[in-house]
């Protein structure tokens, strides 16, 4: 199992503690709303954050009434070349800026991603998988969003 990542706890764990089912949450991994931690044997495991993500996304479901797609897409306005500070030219090049209706952590030919490991520790999706963060960034980038329509 990975190192750096204290007080992991296995998907059964999650899944009993959050009150979901376990094929719930690896649907959630499928549909790209979140990156488990995998033991080289495939176990996955969570820390305390993706729980308090867990969290959030089924508050964003029964509360909000968004669906899968909807999360998705919502993730997929996150600046992920302004979080982790990528170069201007990269930026440009970027394949992940092409395809706007899936976050970064899910794209191919990402410059970033190196390993699905590599995107669950990037900057972008550590800052994605935090509820505060996310209302404060849909501000800013909708507020982006008008001013480029505007000009």
């Amino acid at each position: 199992m990975k190192t750096g990542h204290p007080e992991l706890q296995k998907i059964g764990q999650v899944a009993q503690l959050i009150n979901v089912s376990v094929p719930t949450l690896r649907m959630y991994e499928r549909e790209g709303l979140l990156i488990p931690i995998k033991s080289t044997g495939g176990t996955r495991y969570f820390s305390d954050r993706d729980v308090q993500w867990i969290r959030c996304i089924r508050r964003m479901i029964t509360e909000l009434g968004l669906n899968i797609e909807g999360i998705r897409r919502l993730l997929a306005l996150i600046p992920c070349w302004e979080l982790t500070g990528c170069e201007r030219s990269g930026k440009d090049k970027c394949p992940g800026l092409k395809d706007v209706s899936r976050p970064c952590w899910m794209k191919n030919n990402v410059p970033c991603k190196t390993s699905v490991d590599a995107c669950h520790d990037c900057e972008a999706y550590q800052f994605s998988i935090n509820c505060e963060n996310l209302k404060s960034l849909f501000v800013i980038r909708l507020k982006q969003l008008a001013n480029s329509r505007n000009h």
